[in-house]
């Protein structure tokens, strides 16, 4: 037998043929679902407020093209060209023996535990939603709205049952399969998700902010912009598109050969940007119009959108579609996660797609729990002020949240994504390269750019993530 043919022995899914999407459009939304969540709706706007706008914004655009995108082509790349989940992708074009397969291992190792901790923050986005639709913010006092942040995230059964029902949802569309469960949703989703985002980007356009609202995140301006906000920049471009976290790969992994992958790429990340733009330009004419800060930081969703919904017409209605809006863009990027890991174990363990969804759903349920349990934040013996200041990137508290958004973030996205780029770059071998970055595609000459990008670029960048995030500058 061939090394070939052993290599390809061990790595055929023992499940049956793999499912496909239905079209280029059906992975355009489900990849695009991906990239979005939280990190658009509610993280972009508060770092752009935080860092002045203007400038920050055009160094943010500079570097999804020069560091993030590129990561993206290569990504979706190997997993169209093995035709597999994470670990057996790189077993596949690696080899059965290979180092190279801790890459996979990385992402979805992370898939894991960024989910676990991701659930009980989208369950805030659901509790708030309720809150919304329910009234419950009617007649609160701004310092009222404040203090309610707070109890919802030191009440353990508001977070236990939240962070349960997202990831119930969250398992019952995978375990129903590509076609019928992670492609139907994302037909569903994304379109909403973007009609909610324009009627409320509409709303705020009849608002007396929207004028310096446009001037603040596009204008050229960089008064507030330092040299931590332009690395900050550059993290949030590469963390944006979901990249290092195996969730592209295995999306990719169900196009087929010919699909086109940077066309594609292209889309989503076009798309992917766009929602971020549209999310500050829906967020800070309310902001300017109550006249609160827009650099209030991580509180600028949980707590300044409230208090400003609240000084508008019709205010509780747009504060509902807001909070749905939130917890439809955490639910898309949920979905792709624990479809990283459901994925893995169809391959590696030929477990059904119904089993693999249950089983790994119910693990990383009970994973999240001591970041549901507001005793959690005493189990290192931080405290909640020292909880949320790390949970928001303000300090350096030691509880179960915190090292597991330290660890995913700073460690095993950027190693994964930076293993996924020198592979493809060094690894991958030159003729496979271009063949696979040629097949249907209608950019072949921007080949070499690509290349030249991932060699250099693309490590540099992630080398100054790392050393960002270490303290180093």
């Amino acid at each position: 037998m061939t090394r070939t043919a052993r290599v390809a022995s061990t790595t055929a899914p023992a499940h049956g043929r793999r499912e496909h999407w239905s079209g280029r459009l059906a992975f355009i939304l489900a990849a695009t679902g991906s990239a979005v969540g939280l990190g658009n709706i509610w993280k972009f706007p508060y770092i752009t407020g935080v860092n002045g706008g203007g400038w920050f914004v055009l160094i943010y655009l500079i570097c999804v093209l020069a560091v993030a995108l590129p990561i993206m082509v290569a990504e979706i790349l190997i997993g169209r060209s093995a035709q597999r989940s994470p670990v057996m992708a790189f077993r596949k074009l690696a080899g059965a023996r290979s180092p190279w397969q801790g890459v996979g291992w990385l992402g979805v190792t992370a898939a894991f535990v960024i989910l676990s901790y991701y659930s009980v923050v989208a369950g805030w986005t659901l509790h708030y939603s309720w809150l919304a639709l329910s009234q419950g913010f009617a007649g609160l006092h701004p310092a009222e709205v404040e203090a309610l942040f707070g109890q919802v995230y030191q009440d353990p059964g508001i977070n236990l049952f939240w962070h349960g029902l997202f990831m119930l949802l969250t398992v019952t569309i995978v375990a129903a399969g590509v076609h019928s469960g992670v492609e139907r949703w994302s037909r569903i989703l994304m379109p909403l998700l973007f009609l909610m985002i324009l009627a409320l980007v509409l709303r705020a356009a009849g608002t007396d902010g929207f004028w310096p609202a446009l001037e603040f995140v596009f204008g050229a301006h960089g008064d507030r912009l330092t040299p931590a906000g332009v690395l900050e920049a550059l993290g949030h471009s590469f963390f944006t598109l979901s990249l290092g976290m195996g969730a592209m790969l295995t999306y990719g992994s169900y196009l087929r050969t010919r699909d086109d992958v940077v066309a594609t790429s292209l889309a989503v990340g076009g798309l992917d940007t766009l929602i971020s733009l549209m999310a500050c330009m829906m967020i800070f004419p309310i902001i300017f119009v109550a006249g609160l800060a827009p650099g209030a930081g991580p509180g600028l969703v949980f707590v300044s959108l409230p208090i400003a919904f609240g000084q508008l017409p019709g205010g509780a209605l747009w504060a509902a579609v807001f909070f749905v809006l939130l917890a439809v863009a955490a639910l898309t990027s949920a979905i792709s996660l624990l479809e990283v890991a459901v994925s893995h174990f169809l391959d590696w363990r030929g477990w059904s797609r119904r089993r693999a969804a249950i089983g790994i759903g119910a693990v990383i349920f009970v994973l999240g729990i001591p970041a549901a349990l507001s005793g959690g934040t005493r189990l290192f013996g931080g405290d909640f002020a020292a909880a949320t200041a790390v949970l928001f990137g303000a300090g350096h508290g030691k509880n179960w949240f915190d090292l597991a958004d330290y660890l995913a973030s700073n460690w095993m996205l950027p190693l994964g994504g930076l293993g996924i780029a020198v592979f493809v770059a060094w690894r991958m071998g030159g003729q496979a390269r271009e063949q696979a970055f040629m097949a249907g595609s209608r950019f072949a000459r921007l080949y070499w750019g690509w290349v030249w990008l991932l060699r250099y670029i693309v490590p540099l960048g992630v080398l100054a993530v790392f050393l960002h995030a270490l303290g180093v500058f």
